[in-house]
């Protein structure tokens, strides 16, 4: 009878078994301290909705005083880092297809002359706006600039020209996605996002799982060598990750209307070097796991940053520079771009290399991690 009834003393028991077993699970007891301190410190310091000092060219055909005021307010607004200066209309066009600059603002050779007559010269901006979110504050702060932007320069005789709209007419001219359609820059981030989850997540557990089962151990009994065992397992997840690639093309195209510019085939080549760095991480995470939910934790600490760091749910050039040289590191962030790249500007091989030799780098050092280290736990 006494044993069915509750004392505090088996109580705590109970509760000092569990905190010997947390202890005993280093792994486990660290990812419960350190995704709230990564989400913390990410959410608190890295992501940032107003992004500013976008990198922007310069196109200027009048280097009078006005123009001259006019880059001079750019440079000072916060919004615009000036990077390049950009000769002819095609390097201009280069530049945003490349990704290098976000803007360029274009200031005619009657610009100058227009104003002092009071006939509001046209500015044309170009924006990459494959990411609405990137180039919605900084254009509005630009509006704003032209209001008031020359009237230290409009004195005299010169200040009715201050009109109330301001004495410049900005005209937008947004690339990529005109039309600021959202669907047309989440979708294709999509891609690299799941296969990103399900790569990892999946490789971590499929060879923990074999482990803790001890079919690892049959397995490696037989005549097959260690590398065609981890060969083996990997070849199938290669052809899950083309089958994911394939369904969210298709959702793009038919569900959501993303327009598909560029070549579909490159795509896919590219997506092979992208699924295998992944697949690298969840064999490096499977060698380290000693079970299955440590292998779910790591695949979500690697998982989380890959998200909120590639640019995919925020602006990239919005975060701060160690967030951006962190995010860098992870190789979400360069395909992301490849994707985009590829659907909404028509990049080929040629514009899509700078974001493969990180994406290369990046498999080469995992793929060798996973490859020693799996090869020492099997031994």
């Amino acid at each position: 009878m006494s044993a069915r009834r509750f004392t505090f003393h088996r109580l705590w028991a109970m509760v000092l078994k569990e905190f010997i077993q947390m202890k005993r699970d280093r792994v486990t007891f660290g990812m419960m301290v350190g995704i709230p301190l990564m989400q913390l410190m990410l959410f608190g310091f890295a992501i940032n909705s107003d992004p500013k000092h976008l990198p922007t060219a310069i196109r200027a055909a009048d280097q009078g005083p006005f123009a001259r005021t006019l880059v001079a307010a750019l440079r000072t607004s916060g919004y615009f880092t000036l990077v390049k200066e950009a000769s002819t209309e095609a390097e201009a066009r280069q530049l945003l297809q490349l990704g290098e600059v976000q803007f360029v603002i274009n200031i005619p050779e009657d610009f100058s002359r227009r104003l002092l007559r009071g006939e509001k010269p046209t500015v044309l901006i170009e924006a990459d706006a494959s990411d609405p979110s990137a180039t919605g504050p900084a254009v509005s702060a630009l509006r704003a600039i032209a209001d008031h932007v020359f009237d230290r320069d409009l004195t005299g005789p010169l200040a009715p020209l201050r009109a109330k709209a301001g004495p410049v007419d900005f005209q937008l001219h947004a690339h990529y996605n005109p039309e600021n359609i959202t669907q047309y820059n989440v979708v294709p981030g999509l891609m690299g996002v799941v296969l990103t989850m399900t790569m990892v997540v999946i490789t971590a557990l499929a060879i923990t799982r074999e482990r803790e089962r001890g079919t690892m151990e049959n397995l490696l009994a037989t005549p097959v060598r260690p590398f065609e065992v981890m060969v083996g397992k990997i070849l199938p997840y290669i052809a899950v990750g083309y089958i994911q690639v394939t369904l969210i093309l298709l959702a793009a195209r038919f569900i959501f209307g993303v327009p598909m510019v560029g070549n579909l085939v490159l795509l896919y080549a590219v997506s092979l070097l992208f699924i295998a760095a992944n697949l690298a991480v969840g064999i490096t995470f499977s060698t380290l796991a000693k079970n299955q939910l440590q292998a779910v934790q790591m695949a979500f600490f690697f998982f989380l940053p890959s998200i909120l760091l590639s640019g995919f749910m925020f602006p990239f050039r919005g975060m701060p520079e160690w967030a951006q040289w962190v995010g860098s590191v992870l190789p979400n962030t360069h395909f992301l771009r490849i994707v985009r790249g590829i659907l909404l500007k028509g990049n080929g091989l040629a514009e899509i290399t700078p974001e493969l030799w990180p994406l290369l780098a990046f498999l080469v050092v995992a793929m060798t991690i996973g490859v020693k280290r799996y090869r020492q736990t099997l031994d």
